[in-house]
């Protein structure tokens, strides 16, 4: 079962990496609905390894805004396998309130959005005293250096161009936990 839904949820992103096999059916239930279905007969967060281990909690959670609900779906899936709690919004408009409310770990954060840009969050962000230290990680389909550089210029904690390999985004992601709690944030 690991390793049906890992290829569909890579296949979803559009990756092209290696290590990932397209299936050929399609799947019975989305990953998402899974996880949410697990997580409501336990009364907990239930999550899985990589390895396939069950452990009692979450890493901690991650508040992933995106629009493209086949890139929130798969991004969710691949973040709960490693151990998130994870949680999905898909508009600028209101994403400010949705961080304040959920209190995330780490943020996931798209460039493009109905309503307000990722680049217009991330400034408020880094502008309010209780976000400021927020680990974000922008998310772009346009490779272009300009993207990047004005994400890091507004305090984005990492980059990434969609599509992007499953291996790549849990690098980042692993990176931004051990760098905040390295700052105790």
């Amino acid at each position: 079962m690991t390793g049906e839904h890992d290829n569909r949820a890579g296949a979803a992103m559009g990756s092209g990496a290696s290590e990932l096999a397209v299936a050929n059916e399609p799947m019975s239930r989305n990953p998402v609905e899974i996880i949410a279905t697990e997580r409501r007969e336990t009364g907990e967060a239930p999550t899985t390894t990589d390895e396939g281990a069950t452990s009692t909690g979450p890493i901690g959670r991650i508040l992933i805004v995106e629009d493209e609900g086949n890139i929130l779906e798969a991004l969710s899936f691949i973040l709960s396998r490693a151990g998130w709690d994870v949680r999905g919004h898909g508009k600028g408009s209101d994403a400010l309130e949705e961080i304040a409310r959920l209190t995330p770990d780490i943020l996931v954060l798209d460039v493009m959005l109905p309503g307000r840009t990722g680049f217009e969050i991330l400034a408020d962000l880094r502008a309010r005293p209780e976000t400021r230290n927020l680990p974000v990680l922008m998310l772009t389909a346009k490779g272009q250096t300009k993207d990047r550089d004005q994400a890091m210029s507004l305090g984005a904690n990492g980059f990434l161009t969609k599509p992007f390999a499953n291996t790549e985004l849990l690098d980042v992601i692993s990176s931004l936990r051990e760098s905040a709690a390295a700052s105790g944030d």
